[in-house]
């Protein structure tokens, strides 16, 4: 090839080739189109779950601001022990109490379907007794009068014996009585699903003489606590 003023010219270049993707550019469209949808609808249900959170929120405060809802209060008020002797892996009892249960709510009636009453000592039930159904009124107090005589074949443990010797001379018995309740809330005219709250009260009852006194003093009322304990794994 012959020289042009004197500069060479090589072969000539080529065009550029076009590269073809095919379906890969349809199929990134669609990807984007899914990922918009998708974030679309994750920020109208994250949207809708606030929206529904704070009206559950504001509900709840109406709620409380109207009713003003307090706890249900429980005291033994008075406790008698007439017998509590052990023989021959027997137990002898003979224990009344005056069960006191206080609703202090102005708007809030408790229908107590069903109160289970239980007596342990040292952990071990000797006493068992039902009491209600009946319906507490707001603002009322409620007497309840369980009474546990009987006798009952408990094998204590040797130690379980001997604890029961000392509070013998003591002339005080640590008894536990336990409410097992299954009740509603009226409130206006809606009620509420039947819940079953437990109630522990610690009783220090001192054993009635043949006289029918006590030598250590008259039994001193007790407050009663929640058994939150039981409530949670029972």
């Amino acid at each position: 090839m012959s020289n042009l003023n004197g500069a060479y010219y090589g072969p000539s270049i080529p065009p550029p080739s076009r590269s073809y993707r095919g379906d890969s550019c349809c199929g990134g469209c669609f990807s984007c189109c899914c990922g918009c949808i998708f974030n679309c609808i994750l920020g109208l249900i994250c949207k809708i779950l606030t929206v529904v959170i704070v009206l559950v929120g504001i509900v709840a405060l109406l709620f409380w601001l109207m009713v003003r809802p307090n706890v249900l209060k429980f005291h033994v008020s008075d406790a008698t022990l007439s017998k509590f002797s052990y023989d021959n892996n027997t137990l002898f009892y003979d224990l009344a109490a005056n069960v006191t249960i206080r609703n202090p709510n102005r708007r809030v009636g408790v229908y107590y379907d069903d109160i289970e009453a239980l007596t342990l000592y040292q952990t071990v039930r000797f006493g068992y007794q039902t009491l209600g159904p009946f319906f507490q009124h707001p603002k009322n107090t409620t007497v309840l009068n369980p009474v546990f005589k009987s006798q009952q074949v408990i094998p204590f443990t040797s130690d379980q014996v001997s604890d029961m010797e000392t509070e013998k001379k003591s002339g005080v018995f640590s008894i536990n009585l336990r409410l097992n309740l299954k009740v509603r809330f009226k409130i206006a005219f809606f009620k509420t699903r039947t819940v079953q709250p437990k109630i522990l009260c610690a009783l220090e009852v001192p054993l009635e003489s043949r006289k029918g006194a006590s030598s250590n003093g008259a039994f001193q009322e007790t407050r009663c606590d929640w058994d939150i304990k039981r409530m949670l794994f029972h």
